[in-house]
C-alpha cells in the first residue's frame, strides 16, 4: 500500500509549455498535478527515458529499416547467387540507414548517459 502523498513541489511552466501538460494530462485520462507526478516519479526511478520529438522520428526511421532489412534479407535469400548483387546492394543500403539513424540517437543520448 502507498503512502499518501504530503509533500508537495511547486512547477512553474509558461502557457505553452501549460498547454502541452494539460494536453497530455487529458490524454492519459488524469488530473495535470497527478500526470506530472507520475511521470516525474517515472523518470526518477528510471522507468520512463524522456524522448524528444527529433528522437522518436529516429526510433520510427530504425523501426521501418529494420522492417526493410527483414524483407529484403528474406527476397535476396530466395534468390538464386546469379541475380543477388542488385538485392545485396538494397540491403546494404538499407543497413547504412539504420547506421546513420543509430548514430544520430546515440548522440542525442550521449549526454544523458
Amino acid at each position: 500500500m502507498q503512502s499518501p502523498r504530503s509533500n508537495r513541489v511547486n512547477l512553474a511552466y509558461n502557457d505553452a509549455e501549460l498547454t502541452i501538460v494539460q494536453e497530455a494530462a487529458k490524454r492519459d485520462g488524469t488530473a495535470v498535478s497527478a500526470w506530472v507526478a507520475r511521470k516525474a516519479l517515472a523518470v526518477a526511478k528510471d522507468q520512463l527515458v524522456p524522448v524528444s520529438a527529433d528522437a522518436r522520428e529516429v526510433l520510427v526511421e530504425l523501426i521501418r529499416s529494420r522492417g526493410e532489412l527483414v524483407r529484403i534479407g528474406e527476397s535476396v535469400g530466395s534468390i538464386s547467387t546469379c541475380g543477388a548483387e542488385p538485392g545485396t546492394r538494397l540491403v546494404e543500403e538499407a543497413v547504412q540507414r539504420v547506421d546513420r539513424a543509430t548514430l544520430q540517437l546515440m548522440r542525442e543520448r550521449a549526454s544523458r548517459w
